[in-house]
């Protein structure tokens, strides 16, 4: 689930160097706690922590555009949000993300 563009506001998170191809970092920004990944060159943000079960998604493992939780092996696609596999049932919620200046800014609600 994509928030609504009409109520978000964007804040820079990172910078484009600070995350290479295939790597993920965690971004809290106010009570938020967020996935950011780079796949092939494009940002992509979610909800960090694992629908399924508490735990960080910055933690699991990326395998090109789909993150598997490192607890109990859901996986979820990193441009969507969808859980893709058992035993999550609730997708992600994602974030725009938008790239100005070498910044990462990411879509948040106001």
């Amino acid at each position: 689930m994509t928030q609504d563009t009409a109520t978000i506001e964007f804040v820079a998170a990172a910078k484009v160097s600070d995350l290479s191809e295939g790597d993920v970092m965690k971004v809290q920004i106010g009570e938020l706690k967020i996935a950011l990944f780079n796949v092939d060159g494009s940002f992509y943000a979610t909800e960090e922590i694992c629908t399924h079960a508490h735990a960080s998604l910055a933690e699991g493992y990326v395998d090109g555009d789909a993150v598997e939780c490192p607890l109990h092996g859901a996986c979820f696609s990193i441009k969507t949000g969808k859980a893709l596999t058992a035993p999550a049932t609730i997708d992600l919620v994602t974030y725009p993300v938008s790239i100005v200046d070498g910044d990462v800014l990411i879509g948040i609600p106001r």
